[in-house]
């Protein structure tokens, strides 16, 4: 599957739309061609306003793919595809974004301790004919982890920038105990689920 994406897609001009280094990463492995562009959307859209989180996160990567659409409309060359996500945590019916600080980190890892939760990411592929939406969610249990524990986690300076305070692909790991559904999913890029909709946007005969 790699391989025939990279085919179809190397004369395009791809953007992420995210300065996420995780997400970089994980798009690294399909082998494309892409620029990093950080969109410069604020995230503010109440999430009380959408009947289920999967619905916030796909309307804030909507938004996010808008954004640095509009700020290379007047490139030379205007991308093929931009691609942009967004990722939440619901736990218990309430969602949990990235913590702005150390105290509010420790406040969600310490509801996220000993139960499960869900991971969902929402993901857009916008182009000038096609805007593709799609999300991925995943079950995530934490172990039950103490204050002392989360509170040495936090020091480490790696929740600050996650959704729900913690990053399954390092030191956090060490607190899940087990998932059902995509771990990529849970780093932000739900890699196997993008690779299917990308095939679909451009079929493998444009590849000739």
């Amino acid at each position: 599957m790699l391989q025939v994406i990279k085919n179809i897609l190397e004369s395009k001009r791809i953007i992420l739309a995210s300065g996420s280094p995780r997400r970089k990463d994980i798009l690294n492995q399909v082998r494309l061609k892409f620029e990093v562009i950080t969109s410069s959307f604020e995230e503010n859209l109440d999430p009380e306003s959408y009947s289920h989180p999967y619905e916030f996160a796909i309307d804030t990567a909507y938004h996010k793919a808008k954004d640095v659409s509009n700020k290379t409309s007047q490139d030379t060359r205007k991308p093929d595809l931009i691609i942009a996500m967004d990722t939440v945590v619901v736990c218990g019916g309430k969602m949990f974004g990235k913590p702005l600080d150390a105290d509010r980190a420790f406040t969600m890892l310490k509801e996220l301790s000993g139960t499960s939760h869900t991971v969902y990411t929402g993901v857009v592929c916008l182009t000038d004919v096609e805007t593709v939406k799609f999300y991925e969610s995943t079950e995530v249990h934490m172990a039950k982890v103490s204050d002392n524990i989360i509170k040495e986690y936090i020091r480490t300076g790696e929740p600050i920038d996650k959704a729900g305070g913690y990053g399954i692909q390092g030191i956090g790991g060490s607190l899940i105990e087990k998932i059902d559904g995509d771990y990529y999913n849970v780093m932000g890029l739900p890699l196997h689920r993008l690779c299917v909709h990308l095939l679909n946007l451009y079929p493998e005969n444009e590849a000739v």
